[in-house]
């Protein structure tokens, strides 16, 4: 996974809540077995209509936000089931931070799992980011060391995040690479059995 340290994007708003997995990458889409490929369908029931054409009228179809790689959303995102596809599917698009009031606790660690910050915010916060986000071009700084998001104009606020999955996102690990960091030790335990 890459590394995320300090990320600077541009916001697409998402100004919907209790946004599920199932809106996120719907279910026909889950037959690929790796995990790339998912973007071309996140939010496919909202993107597009009946015959496959874009609606106009949704944000990532917008062309002021062809590129973002922030997304802003309501509360309770991530909801329903646990399919880690959804993740896949925002980070294959091209989002590395999501910005909400709250998530569902299983997607919020798989966001994590996959290289994707989860990064919880007020209501009050949200909204402004999502009035702003009206603007073509608005971006945001996202410093992660530093626990902060930031923008040009003098809008900032610090968020939380535990130690573990803070430490797994600054070096770009998933799980498979924490455990490789006891690489050393695991050789010693083996030639010492």
């Amino acid at each position: 996974m890459e590394a995320l340290r300090i990320h600077q994007g541009l916001v697409c708003p998402l100004n919907r809540t209790n946004i599920d997995t199932d809106q996120i990458i719907p279910k026909q889409f889950l037959k690929r077995i790796e995990r790339s490929g998912f973007g071309q369908f996140l939010f496919y029931n909202w993107r597009f209509d009946d015959e496959g054409n874009p609606s106009p009228d949704f944000p990532l179809n917008a062309p002021k936000y062809k590129g973002a790689s922030i997304l802003v959303a309501g509360e309770n995102f991530g909801c329903g089931s646990s399919r880690e596809h959804a993740p896949w599917a925002i980070q294959d698009f091209g989002f590395k931070v999501i910005i909400a009031p709250s998530y569902a606790d299983i997607f919020k660690n798989n966001c994590v799992k996959n290289g994707i910050l989860a990064i919880q915010a007020t209501e009050e916060q949200v909204q402004t980011i999502i009035k702003k986000a009206d603007t073509e071009g608005y971006s945001l700084t996202v410093n992660l060391e530093e626990q902060m998001v930031s923008d040009s104009e003098g809008f900032q606020f610090t968020f939380d995040i535990t130690p573990y999955p803070k430490e797994m996102l600054l070096n770009g690990w998933d799980e498979i690479g924490v455990t490789l960091t006891y690489e050393d030790k695991i050789k010693q335990y083996e030639l010492a059995r």
